[in-house]
């Protein structure tokens, strides 16, 4: 039975699950935030939706249903190699020092952290940069849209280039999305982030001046006074280029006769690059960046069941996406995006990509993403707008992206007042949203 077949067999309630996974990443932390701090009780929820999930496919379709755990289970093991390889080698690196808190010098961070996300991910990005950026700005009383706007930039639409930006890209890439496809959507990448560093400049400029005139000696002289920045651990810089190769390589089918490599190669390979790495760097530097292996195990229990939950949903929207009425690129973008904007991005970005390709014929399954961005131009747009829907929109509120809790929680670690729930969406909700508009107006 196909990927296809199987879709219209499942009955709806077989996405129950997804859903209530989805739900409990979006509103256990809001209900119940102490309890939900432990990795324990996300392995209880994760497992209360997936194990469900998967006996339902395997006990009711077979070998058939067997084949989609085992496929997504595979999917995982790869996503949590690349993110755990990432999370290692970055903790290896620590910025000491700090540069001037001016408007000016800030607005330069946030581009290069802009930047920096397509390599390093979103994730290692912010973990590396926001501390040097608040040990730039301490001398400053007003900072908190500081830290608003390196949410934005940093930590979600700046990764849109490559598959190591983000994660939704990455399950893209294991899907069949070329290595070097999302670098044509520089347009829209180059339009919001262009936009939003103007934007942050002329306020941070603004709240600079008024904190000029209220408050007593000179604010320029106060953020002026800076240490040179040192870079420590920097030969990891090293392994992160071996990451963006082995993603390439794996990818393009190097060593295979140019088809994409078998399961557990990639894997293996960037297991031993993140092992060297720790390995080979001083636990100081790790000290430093207060890392721990807590994140990474979260993130590897709620993906688990995220990935097993998934894997009905997907087939179900694959063989009936078409009865959702979703047809132009930004119809794609904004559903995405909104579903983005307080789910996880990343199944988030599967979801509506499965959808889109169903719509064109292409069964979810193996690497079909590469056969859906064959059949031309009009494809190949409906997969943009998921995309930068996915990415951009994951950064309009608190939970709709790892990244963003973790900066929130590092900024108030060090002092600065951050805004409620509801009041980081009003920020979002103003900026983000024209934003996004124009270019569902302009490029979509």
């Amino acid at each position: 039975m196909s990927a296809h077949a199987l879709g219209l067999a499942l009955p709806l309630a077989a996405g129950l699950p997804f859903a209530a996974m989805l739900l409990s990443l979006a509103l256990l932390p809001l209900w119940t935030p102490r309890w939900w701090d432990s990795n324990r009780n996300k392995a209880i929820v994760a497992a209360l939706c997936a194990v469900p999930a998967s006996v339902q496919l395997i006990a009711g379709f077979g070998a058939d249903g067997a084949q989609l755990v085992l496929h997504s289970a595979r999917d995982y093991l790869s996503f949590l190699a690349l993110i755990g390889a990432l999370f290692v080698i970055t903790s290896g690196i620590h910025l000491e020092g700090s540069l001037s808190g001016t408007p000016l010098m800030n607005t330069a961070f946030l581009a290069l952290g802009g930047v920096l996300a397509n390599l390093f991910g979103t994730t290692g990005a912010s973990v590396l940069l926001i501390r040097p950026l608040l040990r730039a700005n301490a001398p400053r009383q007003n900072k908190a849209h500081v830290v608003i706007f390196f949410i934005f930039v940093v930590a979600n639409c700046g990764g849109l280039l490559t598959p190591l930006g983000d994660p939704p890209l990455f399950l893209g890439f294991l899907k069949g999305v070329p290595f070097a496809w999302t670098l044509q959507l520089w347009k829209p990448w180059l339009l919001v982030n262009g936009l939003l560093l103007v934007l942050f400049n002329f306020w941070d400029q603004a709240v600079f001046d008024r904190e000029e005139r209220e408050r007593p000696g000179s604010q320029l002289e106060e953020v002026m006074r800076h240490e040179p920045l040192r870079v420590r651990g920097a030969h990891n810089l090293v392994f992160l280029f071996a990451i963006v190769a082995i993603v390439f390589a794996s990818g393009s089918g190097w060593g295979n006769r140019g088809e994409a490599w078998p399961f557990g190669w990639q894997e293996g390979s960037m297991v031993a690059i993140a092992c060297a790495a720790y390995a080979s760097t001083s636990g100081e530097n790790r000290v430093r960046n207060r890392f721990g292996f807590a994140p990474l195990l979260e993130v590897a229990v709620l993906f688990a069941g995220i990935f097993l939950t998934m894997a009905p949903a997907l087939a179900i929207l694959n063989a009936r996406g078409s009865e959702l009425g979703l047809e132009h690129p930004w119809h794609f973008f904004w559903a995405s995006g909104s579903l983005s904007s307080f789910l996880d991005n990343a199944p988030t970005y599967l979801t509506f990509a499965a959808t889109a390709a169903g719509i064109h014929g292409i069964a979810a399954e193996g690497r079909y993403l590469e056969q859906f961005l064959a059949l031309g131009p009009a494809a190949a747009r409906l997969l943009a707008a998921v995309s930068a829907g996915s990415v951009f929109m994951g950064a309009n509120s608190y939970i709709g992206n790892g990244p963003n809790f973790v900066v929130k929680a590092i900024a108030e670690e060090n002092g600065v007042v951050m805004p409620s729930f509801f009041g980081y969406l009003r920020y979002s909700i103003g900026i983000l949203i024209p934003i996004f508009a124009i270019v569902s107006l302009v490029l979509l």
